[in-house]
C-alpha cells in the first residue's frame, strides 16, 4: 500500500512540473505521451511560477531540478549523476542539476542541532569552541555546519572542522522509494527477458544496500579513514581526517578542507593549474582505487571533489563524502583489467574469450561472433580525444551486442560503471583532449605485470604458507574423506540403478496384466457375437497359429 502511495506522490510531481514535456518524442510511444498527458494531476494542476514560488521556474531546468529535489533524495542522487554529463543535456539543465550537488534546500538548523546534540549528549556549545548555526552545504541525505573544535582537546588544539548530519525523516522516504523501485524491478524480470537479462531485481537490491549505507555516517567515517590511509602520501589525493570522538552513526565530525571546486574552471586557470595533468591524475587515482586497492569513491560528482592548487604543476585532488564505496573481487579485478587492457591494444579475440571465462556471456557463445561485435563497438572510439568520444553513446552500443549475446549485467559492476561516467564527465570538463586510453594503458599493463612478477607471485606464496602448512597434518585425512565420499557416491549410484531396474520390471508387469487382460476382454466380447462364433468355428488351424505368433510379438516387454 505504501508503494502504491509513493506512486501517486511520483505521479503527482511529474505532473504538476509537466516533466513529460522533457521527454523528446523521438524516445517516447504514442501510447507512453497519451497516458502523461491524461495525468489527472497535469490537467487539475498545471505548473505555474505562482505554484513554485521562484520567479523563471518555467524554465526546463530549473522545472526538472525543482521536481527532483521534492522527490527526495533518490531522484536527487540521479540528478546528480545526471549533471556530470554535459555532453548529453542542455546547459540551462546541466547547469540547474549542478546544483544539487550541495545546493538542496537546507532543513531548519534548530532540527540540526537538536539532532547533534541528542547524539552527541552534550551542547554544541559545550562541545566545540565555535559552531555556525548557518548550514555550509546542503545534500540530498545530510547537512554540514563548520565550527571549530575547543582547544583543550588535546592533539586536536583549535581545528577547524565540518559537522555533518543525517537529514530527519529521510531513511522512511528511502525506504518508500527503493521498494517501489524493487516492486517494479521484480515486475520487469517477470515479465520481460530484458529485465532477467539487466537482473534488474539485483542491481536495484545492491543500489538499496548502497543507499542504506550512506545513512549510516559511521560507516562513511570508516571508509573516509580508510581511504585516507590508501593514499596517505597524499600525493595524489587528500582526504580529511575523522574525529572519532565527536562521530556516531548519525553525526559525523571531519577536518575542514579548503579548496578549489574541481567544476570552478576560472578558479583553477587564474591558480596556474596544469590541467592536464590534473586529468591524467584523476584517471590514475580511478585505477589505482580500482586495482590496486580495491576500494574506490563511487560517488564522485563535482560536488565531493575539490582541488589543492597549491603546487599548480603537481596539482592534487582533495576528495570527500565516502559514504558510497565500490570494491571488487580478485576475480572480477583481473578480468575488468584485462578486457580493458584486450580493449586498449583492440584485440578482440581476447576480450570476446575472457567474457567467455568469467561467465559474463554464455559458454555456448561464438567466440568469433562475439569478438566481431566486440570489434564494432570498440574501433570506432580510438585514438580520439575524450571531447570527441562519447562513452554514453558506447554503453548504448554495448548494451545492444549485450542483448544479442544474452550477458547478463553484474550487480558488482554496477557501482564502477557509474563511476566511470562520472570520471568521463569531470575529464570532459577538465581537459578535453585529454586521451583515456593512452593514459590508462600504461598502468594496467604495469598492474598486470606487478600482480604476475615473480616477487608476487613469491610474496603471495609467503602470505599462503601459513594456513598451507597449518592445514598440512589434516591432509591425509581430508584424502580419506574424499575417497570415502566417493566410494559412497558410487554404492548410492549403484543403489538408484538397482532401485530404476526394478521399478521398471513392475512397470513392465503391470503393462502385461493390462494387455492380457485388454485381450481376454477382446476376445470375450467377439465371442458374444453370433458371426464372430461361426467365423471361429470356420477358421482353419494355421489361423490360429498366426494369431499366437502376433500376440507373443505384441506382447509388452518393457514399460510404454
Amino acid at each position: 500500500m505504501s508503494s502504491f502511495l509513493r506512486a501517486l506522490e511520483i505521479a503527482r510531481v511529474v505532473g504538476r512540473y509537466r516533466l513529460d514535456e522533457l521527454i523528446p518524442e523521438s524516445v517516447s510511444s504514442p501510447l507512453l505521451r497519451t497516458l502523461f498527458r491524461a495525468n489527472p494531476y497535469r490537467l487539475l494542476s498545471p505548473f505555474s511560477v505562482s505554484e513554485a514560488g521562484v520567479a523563471g521556474a518555467g524554465r526546463d531546468g530549473e522545472r526538472l531540478r525543482l521536481a527532483l529535489e521534492q522527490l527526495g533524495p533518490v531522484f536527487i542522487k540521479f540528478g546528480q549523476a545526471l549533471s556530470t554529463r554535459r555532453d548529453l543535456l542542455p546547459e540551462d539543465i546541466a547547469n540547474e542539476l549542478a546544483k544539487l550537488q550541495d545546493q538542496v534546500p537546507p532543513f531548519p538548523s534548530e532540527q540540526a542541532i537538536e539532532l547533534i546534540e541528542t547524539a552527541l549528549g552534550d551542547s554544541v556549545d559545550v562541545l566545540f569552541e565555535r559552531f555556525d548555526r548557518e548550514p555550509l552545504a546542503s545534500a540530498s541525505v545530510a547537512q554540514v555546519h563548520s565550527g571549530r573544535l575547543r582547544a583543550e582537546t588535546g592533539s586536536e588544539l583549535g581545528r577547524e572542522i565540518v559537522v555533518k548530519v543525517i537529514r530527519p525523516d529521510v531513511a522512511a522516504l528511502i525506504e518508500k522509494d527503493t521498494r517501489l523501485m524493487l516492486f517494479l524491478a521484480r515486475r520487469f524480470e517477470a515479465w520481460s527477458k530484458l529485465g532477467r537479462r539487466l537482473r534488474a531485481t539485483a542491481v536495484v537490491e545492491d543500489y538499496q544496500q548502497t543507499i542504506r549505507d550512506e545513512l549510516d555516517l559511521a560507516r562513511e567515517a570508516s571508509n573516509t579513514s580508510q581511504l585516507r590511509r590508501n593514499f596517505a602520501d597524499g600525493e595524489l589525493v587528500y582526504v580529511p581526517e575523522v574525529f572519532w570522538d565527536y562521530s556516531c552513526r548519525n553525526v559525523m565530525v571531519l577536518e575542514r578542507i579548503r579548496g578549489i571546486p574541481v567544476t570552478d574552471l576560472n578558479a583553477l586557470r587564474a591558480s596556474g593549474v596544469n590541467l592536464k595533468v590534473l586529468g591524467e591524475r584523476g584517471v590514475e587515482i580511478f585505477f589505482t582505487q580500482v586495482l590496486r586497492d580495491s576500494f574506490f569513491h563511487a560517488d564522485m560528482h563535482p560536488g565531493n571533489i575539490f582541488v589543492d592548487a597549491s603546487d599548480p604543476e603537481k596539482p592534487r585532488y582533495i576528495a570527500i563524502d565516502c559514504a558510497i564505496i565500490g570494491s571488487l573481487s580478485e576475480s572480477d579485478q583481473y578480468y575488468l583489467a584485462r578486457n580493458l587492457l584486450a580493449i586498449f591494444k583492440r584485440d578482440y579475440h581476447t576480450v570476446a574469450r575472457l567474457h567467455v571465462e568469467c561467465g559474463w556471456v554464455p559458454p555456448s557463445t561464438r567466440v568469433p561472433e562475439f569478438e566481431a561485435a566486440m570489434r564494432a563497438v570498440c574501433e570506432p572510439v580510438f585514438e580520439r580525444p575524450i571531447a570527441e568520444i562519447s562513452f554514453g553513446q558506447m554503453l548504448v552500443y554495448l548494451f545492444q551486442t549485450a542483448a544479442r549475446f544474452d550477458m547478463e549485467v553484474q550487480p558488482s559492476l554496477v557501482l564502477l560503471q557509474k563511476t566511470l561516467l562520472n570520471i568521463e564527465g569531470l575529464g570532459r570538463q577538465l581537459y578535453p583532449q585529454l586521451n583515456l586510453w593512452e593514459t590508462a594503458m600504461p598502468f594496467l599493463e604495469k598492474w598486470v605485470a606487478e600482480r604476475y612478477s615473480p616477487q608476487t607471485v613469491l610474496r603471495r606464496l609467503q602470505e599462503n604458507a601459513p594456513n598451507w602448512l597449518e592445514q598440512l597434518p589434516q591432509l591425509p585425512e581430508v584424502l580419506i574423506e574424499s575417497l570415502q565420499g566417493q566410494r559412497d557416491r558410487q554404492v548410492q549410484a549403484q543403489q538408484v540403478l538397482l532401485e530404476e531396474r526394478r521399478a521398471n520390471e513392475q512397470r513392465n508387469a503391470r503393462a502385461r496384466r493390462r494387455y492380457l487382460a485388454a485381450m481376454v476382454c477382446v476376445v470375450a466380447a467377439g465371442a458374444a457375437l453370433p458371426s464372430v462364433r461361426n467365423l471361429l468355428d470356420q477358421a482353419p488351424a494355421v489361423s490360429w497359429l498366426l494369431l499366437a505368433v502376433a500376440a507373443g510379438l505384441a506382447w509388452p516387454t518393457q514399460a510404454s
